[in-house]
């Protein structure tokens, strides 16, 4: 007895994933992400200026201690 593939064998379809929606900022092009990109880096910047910039009783009120801050400030602005 001898095995041998048909060609007339039906072979189940293999089943796709779904496919991930596209955000609207990975529809933008190049230029509009790189400067969303800079002025998201801007804004960090400037908050962790002012969070370094604040006193101890403003930062306890906040819940946040001066260890806590300055590390934070310390990050650069690339970093979240």
């Amino acid at each position: 007895m001898s095995a041998h593939w048909s060609l007339t064998t039906s072979v189940p379809p293999v089943p796709r994933p779904a496919l991930r929606q596209p955000r609207a900022l990975d529809r933008a092009p190049f230029a509009a992400r790189a400067v969303a990109a800079v002025l998201l880096w801007q804004q960090r910047a400037a908050q962790r200026r002012h969070l370094a910039a604040l006193d101890d009783a403003l930062l306890r009120d906040i819940g946040i201690s001066r260890a806590d801050a300055v590390r934070e400030a310390a990050k650069p602005f690339w970093r979240d």
